[in-house]
């Protein structure tokens, strides 16, 4: 993974010098909150329900277990003695007090970690595929790109004044698991047809939010070596033709939609032809040093299978259950990547206590080679783990609760924080979760029905990616109660899709209901073999539109 250098130390530090001014500022009353607002959230602070929030970046998802202990002392010393996972793989703390937060930076900064850009009108986190460098379906490891564009978009003097938040991600692999098509840019790395050499496939204008959009290719292929120009050339076109005047047009989807694809892919492409290409691109030598830092870890020679994982889930039913849904095939053999579930039924979706890190932080370093990553889906990931080992990391997470057998199943669901915490919120998302995975929490029963995601947001902007959900769930304020509207056939992988509308809100109550009903119209109607999307995309919404109608007719 990256490390920092004498740049990297020096702008941090005095960052977080100048934010700790500011906020002594504010506290004695010299600045306004007015004025403070745009201080804060550049760097990363948040006026919540509550209390203040603050937004750590994890760039392209990964930690090592220095970073991850660290996480948890802040936790524990500052905050509620829990953090939150989030879905662009950032961790926030819901508590902080104002004027703790420039110590928790000081924290941050000796683990080289920070929160710049985690808010604001500038290019966010960058996010990558979370078995970026393990997954037997990659092409290349997408970090060292993501790497290359933190370092590029950091304080970009050009783009720090978008017209709204721009989110880039890049996945490596054949299989999208990073969500590349719901982001304003989507880089997917690909091998020429002809050529045969490694190149990006570009799609622009992705987003969900009040207007979901599924992004548009713009660039079938283009090299490795122009990649940073050909990114100056969208954020050009977007900065001087993004909408200023309504900020629910802001965003580039919009630019996008309004002038359509080839007319926005030829702005582009005129731009590009513009710049001097040599001035803004990397440097071979940098990106051989990015990529320096990206080498695989020292990989024992084992035998393709283990021995004593057969023999270890022949004698544990438990254990080889977990092993069946949360261990990912590695492309080294005799090694996996382990997924630790952060959605035990009855919790709160994507929470890990300051112990529950520890743990983990233990268990990358022991078995890991110091290494975890953060899934958009908020889970984390121990990516190098030996076969050998998986008995020993799933006695260790028992105890601690992370060691829930339900990764892609009905209970693994991606839920925002919602109306307990978030003020942009208009109804609850952590509840509701609560009450699916309660209503679902039969292990044997999530196994039958097999790959299902639910993804719940608690408001219009979709943090909880509810618009690409397999159901999505909507929570909005009508006449003053909570609405839910639920959403079918939403799929965040290579094949993405916006999810449809299958009938008129629900209150809270009747939401786990009105999942069973749909899990039932699937269970009547799939073939053998065949998953919960593909049922959906064979018999389309009807069946589970009648069923939802006669479900609302009720309720109402």
């Amino acid at each position: 993974m990256y490390r920092y250098d004498e740049f990297d130390e020096r702008f941090v530090r005095d960052r977080v010098a100048q934010f700790r001014d500011q906020i002594a500022r504010r506290l004695d009353g010299s600045l306004t909150e007015d004025e403070f607002k745009p201080l804060r959230l550049k760097n990363g602070v948040y006026l919540q329900l509550h209390a203040y929030m603050l937004r750590i970046a994890i760039p392209y998802g990964t930690l090592s277990s220095r970073q991850l202990r660290q996480l948890a002392l802040i936790g524990e010393r500052y905050d509620r003695g829990y953090g939150h996972f989030t879905t662009r793989q950032n961790l926030q703390f819901n508590w902080p007090k104002l004027r703790d937060v420039p110590e928790i930076l000081d924290l941050l900064a000796d683990v080289e970690m920070h929160c710049i850009q985690t808010s604001g009108n500038c290019i966010r986190n960058v996010t990558a595929d979370h078995f970026a460098g393990v997954a037997q379906d990659e092409i290349e490891d997408p970090r060292p790109v993501c790497e290359l564009i933190r370092q590029w978009s950091t304080a970009h003097p050009e783009f720090s004044y978008l017209p709204r938040k721009f989110k880039i991600a890049a996945t490596g692999a054949t299989h999208d698991r990073a969500v590349i098509k719901a982001h304003d840019i989507g880089l997917r790395i690909v091998r020429h047809a002809e050529s045969g050499e490694i190149g990006y496939e570009i799609s622009v204008g992705g987003g969900l939010g009040r207007t979901p959009m599924i992004g548009k290719v713009v660039r079938d292929f283009l090299p490795k070596g122009d990649l940073l120009a050909y990114l100056e050339a969208i954020m050009r076109v977007y900065n001087l033709e993004g909408r200023r005047d309504n900020k629910y047009k802001a965003r580039v989807k919009i630019l996008v939609h309004e002038i359509g694809t080839d007319e926005f892919g030829r702005r582009v492409e005129a731009e590009f032809a513009l710049l001097d290409g040599p001035s803004v691109n990397a440097d071979p030598e940098e990106l051989a040093r990015i990529e320096s830092y990206f080498t695989p870890p020292a990989y024992a020679a084992l035998p393709r299978d283990s021995q004593s994982l057969s023999v270890a889930k022949t004698a544990n039913p438990d254990f080889a259950r977990w092993v069946d849904t949360n261990i990912t095939a590695h492309r080294v053999p005799g090694y996996a990547a382990v997924t630790i579930s952060l959605k035990p039924v009855g919790l709160a979706p994507g929470d890990a206590t300051s112990q529950q890190m520890h743990i983990v932080a233990d268990l990358a370093e022991r078995y890991s080679f110091d290494e975890l990553r953060v899934t958009h889906a908020q889970n984390l990931v121990l990516p190098h783990v030996r076969q050998d080992d998986l008995f020993a990391i799933w006695q260790a997470l028992s105890p601690a609760g992370l060691a829930t057998a339900n990764l892609g199943l009905i209970t693994d669901i991606i839920a925002c924080p919602g109306l307990d915490y978030c003020a942009l919120a208009t109804a609850r998302s952590i509840p509701i979760a609560q009450a699916i995975q309660q209503r679902f929490a039969d292990q044997q029963r999530q196994t039958e029905i097999g790959q299902l995601n639910i993804k719940i947001s608690g408001c219009i902007n979709a943090c909880g990616h509810h618009h690409v959900g397999h159901i999505g769930i909507l929570g909005l304020e009508k006449r003053g109660i909570e609405s839910y509207q639920i959403t079918l056939g939403g799929d965040a992988t290579e094949n993405a899709a916006i999810g449809e509308i299958l009938g008129p809100g629900l209150p809270a109550e009747a939401v786990p209901d009105a999942i069973e009903a749909i899990v039932g119209v699937f269970e009547g109607h799939r073939l053998t073999g065949e998953s919960f999307i593909e049922t959906v995309k064979r018999v389309g919404p009807e069946p589970f539109k009648a069923a939802f109608r006669e479900l609302a007719d009720a309720a109402a």
